[in-house]
Order: structure tokens, then C-alpha cells, then sequence
């Protein structure tokens, strides 16, 4: 996927039947930005940086995926550019495929109720949830849904 708020792919090694690959350098996560912040972050600064990772997700479903696996530490940074990206397309799926879909989609606090009721059945609506989530905790620093691990 080619689009600025999604982290480029650069290059795909095949080794003794091992796939790595290489993604472009990001200096930090939003996770990293938050964990030890005493200071709210300002208004102006959290309407971007959503805005940001909502044209991502905007471009990532109209392409026919869902991420299924929002949290603060897969949206990450360029700090000269201050670009936010999202990462960690493990859990992906196309919007097409035929469900069941695996529960397990996001760490607990972000994940959809639907997801954490178990259903098999669910949509690309589970990445708006957690970004709702993530959005919540961007503007009031805990998390909405803290819970056990």
C-alpha cells in the first residue's frame, strides 16, 4: 500500500525459506510519546495526529483491509516530519475474506465489543473502535479500557 500514513515495505529477503522484511525507519511509537507524559498533549497536536492515522485507515479499507490490531505502539513517527504510521500488518485481513476470523485481534484495551463477546463475525468497524480508544487516551493520557493482560 503506497500512502503516507502507512509504513513503506522497502525491501522482501528470501533466506533458507525465510521471509524478513524490510520496512523505512521510524524513530518512535505513540506508545512511547505517552508512557511517561505528565502533560497533557494539546488539542491542535491530537486532531492531527488522528487525522493523520483516520487517512491511513480511510485508504487501508478502501483498498479492501482492516488492520485488526490498532494500539498506540504500532502507530509510529517520523519525528522531522512529525508523520504519524501505521505498522504491524500481522493480523491483517481483506475486507472480502469469509469470516470466522481468529478472537484474538488487539491487545484488550482497544479491542471492539464484538471481538471481546467472541464473535466470529466482525468488520473493518473494529479498527474505528480502537482508534477511538487510542484517541480517548491521546486526549486524557490513562487508557478508556485499561484491563488485565
Amino acid at each position: 500500500m503506497n500512502h503516507p500514513n502507512i509504513v513503506k515495505l522497502k525491501e522482501v529477503i528470501r533466506e533458507s525459506d525465510i521471509l524478513y522484511f524490510v520496512f523505512e525507519y521510524m524513530e518512535c511509537n505513540l506508545y512511547q510519546l505517552m508512557k511517561d507524559r505528565e502533560k497533557m498533549f494539546s488539542e491542535g497536536e491530537v486532531r492531527n495526529w488522528c487525522f493523520q492515522v483516520f487517512q491511513g485507515l480511510a485508504y487501508m479499507h478502501q483498498w479492501g483491509y482492516f488492520h485488526r490490531y490498532l494500539k498506540p505502539v504500532v502507530i509510529v513517527q517520523q519525528m522531522e516530519i512529525y508523520t504519524m504510521v501505521y505498522s504491524d500488518f500481522g493480523l491483517a485481513r481483506e475486507i472480502s475474506s469469509q469470516p470466522p476470523y481468529t478472537e484474538y485481534v488487539s491487545t484488550r484495551w482497544y479491542r471492539a465489543p464484538e471481538v471481546l463477546l467472541q464473535s466470529y463475525l466482525y468488520s473493518s468497524k473494529v479498527d474505528m473502535w480502537a482508534m477511538g480508544a487510542i484517541m480517548a487516551e491521546l486526549f486524557s493520557l490513562p487508557p478508556l479500557f485499561p484491563g488485565a493482560r
